[in-house]
């Protein structure tokens, strides 16, 4: 049976340590890490995972402000917010929670938003220098950057001499994890749904991280004995043994039957999850530490 990886105690390490540079930087140098989190319309999954970055901001000491702008919020009217966010000295770290509503584009607004301030770390120049190598000056998806603190946590900060395959091409997420692993010094295969006999190279996978988005896809003959699994996938089911209506959680992974096989994996939920919002904290008091030039603090 697999060592379960428990993304929420990582988490938990993680914001104790932001909590603690943050309040160093507001005793040292007279400043608050701030948080501006943009949320348009009403879907309630969107409201619950901004909830839930307000409070973990308020915990860790920073100034929490939430945006909350109605359905109909024009494309004009949601960037001069960014706009004027990007201007407020206060404000050290932008997120446009995601997805906004159909008649919005997104990647405008991500654009939008200056890459110091891009604690989601998807501007393109944030994204360019993960591309080419640069860790350091720039801000990290929180995704991939808390995937990448759970696998450093098991097997160290070198990958070398191991193999890795990423399942899933996202900007969001899939590009940067293969870079970061890359960057250890993994040998790294981006798999996707034109890769032919998907179960086959992911057989080769000292590393397996899947984020595809399809529940359970990841079956126990596609996963090397001794892999380390990790499981981006949210995806809710059907779960009649809830009562009439009830679901429930999983991932892209079947949990069960690759623990069996695996040396350690990732539960959905509280294995990575906990640790994207970790990691935009952690991005954002980085982001105040830069703004007055200070060494940022590692995580």
């Amino acid at each position: 049976m697999a060592d379960i990886i428990d993304g929420k105690k990582s988490a938990a390490v993680v914001t104790d340590a932001v909590s603690e540079a943050a309040g160093s930087l507001h005793h040292e140098a007279g400043l608050q890490p701030g948080l501006a989190v943009v949320i348009v319309g009403n879907d309630p999954a969107s409201h619950a995972y901004v909830g839930a970055k307000s409070r973990m901001a308020k915990k860790c000491g920073f100034n929490s402000m939430q945006y909350t702008l109605p359905e109909e919020t024009t494309q004009d009217e949601l960037e001069q917010l960014v706009e004027k966010l990007n201007a407020d000295p206060s404000v050290h770290g932008i997120l446009v929670q995601l997805p906004l509503p159909g008649h919005l584009q997104s990647e405008p607004v991500i654009q939008s938003i200056r890459p110091e301030k891009d604690v989601d770390g998807l501007h393109i120049v944030n994204a360019g220098k993960l591309a080419t190598g640069d860790l350091a000056s720039g801000l990290i998806s929180c995704t991939p950057a808390g995937a990448m603190l759970l696998l450093r946590d098991r097997l160290g900060a070198d990958l070398s001499g191991l193999n890795a395959v990423v399942i899933g091409r996202s900007n969001l997420f899939g590009k940067p994890m293969g870079q970061l692993l890359l960057a250890a010094n993994a040998t790294v295969t981006m798999a996707h749904s034109r890769t032919k006999d998907l179960p086959a190279v992911c057989r080769q996978a000292d590393i397996l991280v899947a984020a595809v988005g399809r529940a359970q896809m990841v079956r126990k003959d596609w996963v090397k004995p001794g892999a380390t699994v990790i499981d981006v996938g949210i995806n809710r089911i059907d779960a009649p043994e809830k009562g009439e209506g009830g679901t429930r959680l999983v991932g892209d992974v079947a949990f069960d039957e690759c623990a069996d096989v695996a040396s350690a994996i990732t539960p959905v939920p509280g294995g990575v999850g906990p640790m994207t919002i970790a990691m935009l904290m952690a991005n954002t008091v980085i982001a105040a530490y830069r703004c007055v030039g200070r060494p940022i603090p590692k995580f």
